[in-house]
């Protein structure tokens, strides 16, 4: 019957994209879109199996496939180094971000207390502060830290955690703060009754059925620190640097040379977008489900 509703559903919605469009100029105006998208990845993709004497004279398709970009890009590069540091950092911001913006929006939605307004547009301003803004203050504090403590911070896998974790929190408890008030309350006096405690609601209610808000959390801060630059150049050294600065110091060192290494820059940087693609397949149902929720009350 779910099914039946479903396919119901969508042809409602397809029908009235026909409506609002006539067939040709849809047609036309989803051609051009996926041009205008594709078209970057195609030349990456065929540039990476060119050579770079072919890549430099302008060459869009290779006169021969040439797959040792894919090889030597893990010797040039570092990228293995690369990729295993932003694995571990993104991966481990985007647990801890996911799970701690769903304890909070639960505090900040379910319960009544002095400051809670005040923190949810404190949420939202942060929102609006430039990240470029935020590089020299977090520098001098993880020195002054690394002076006051004693420890090593700048050029470690923690500082650049803590600087991600601190920049994606604000974000993903607003998007869960409007996913649990779409939560019914039934189940939660629910468990009440039954002698639940809050500790319990949170996870055995709440967080299983915030699957698809915690998704997009997770995603948006594996996204913030995977993509990232600015902040990792400073705060990483040659052993802790993410991927995304291993390709940026290789594009610097090739600026230089004689001939750029052009088929394995465009070979490395495929090769980084492939986590990031296999991770909105794999969690597109709930991609869709988590950032729509909300919308309608």
């Amino acid at each position: 019957m779910s099914a039946v509703v479903g396919t119901q559903a969508r042809r409602g919605r397809a029908e009235e994209v026909r409506r609002l469009l006539p067939q040709p100029l849809l047609v036309a105006v989803i051609v051009v879109l996926l041009v205008v998208v594709l078209a970057p990845v195609v030349y990456m993709v065929l540039a990476s199996v060119n050579s770079d004497l072919g890549v430099a004279s302008g060459e869009i398709w290779p006169r021969e496939l040439n797959l040792d970009n894919y090889l030597k890009v893990w010797s040039t590069v570092e990228l293995g180094r690369g990729l295993a540091n932003s694995v571990i950092i993104c991966g481990a911001v985007a647990v801890v971000c996911s799970f701690v913006s769903v304890s909070m929006a639960y505090v900040l939605v379910r319960f009544a207390f002095r400051g809670r307004v005040t923190i949810l547009r404190g949420l939202l301003g942060l929102q609006s502060i430039p990240g470029t803004l935020m590089l020299l203050p977090v520098f001098v504090l993880f020195a002054s830290a690394s002076t006051l403590l004693g420890i090593p911070t700048i050029g470690t896998r923690w500082a650049v955690f803590v600087t991600y974790l601190t920049f994606a929190l604000p974000f993903s408890t607003w998007v869960m703060v409007t996913y649990v008030r779409g939560l019914p309350r039934e189940l939660e006096e629910a468990a009440r009754i039954d002698g639940a405690s809050s500790w319990r609601v949170l996870t055995r209610i709440i967080v299983p059925l915030s699957w698809p808000g915690i998704v997009v959390s997770a995603i948006f801060a594996f996204l913030l620190g995977w993509n990232d630059v600015l902040f990792a150049s400073v705060m990483t050294n040659q052993d802790t640097r993410t991927a995304a600065v291993a390709l940026q110091v290789f594009g610097a060192t090739q600026e230089t040379g004689a001939l750029p290494l052009y088929g394995q820059m465009m070979a490395a940087s495929l090769i980084c977008a492939v986590p990031v693609v296999v991770l909105y397949l794999v969690f597109q149902r709930y991609l869709v489900g988590g950032l729509t929720a909300g919308g309608v009350k």
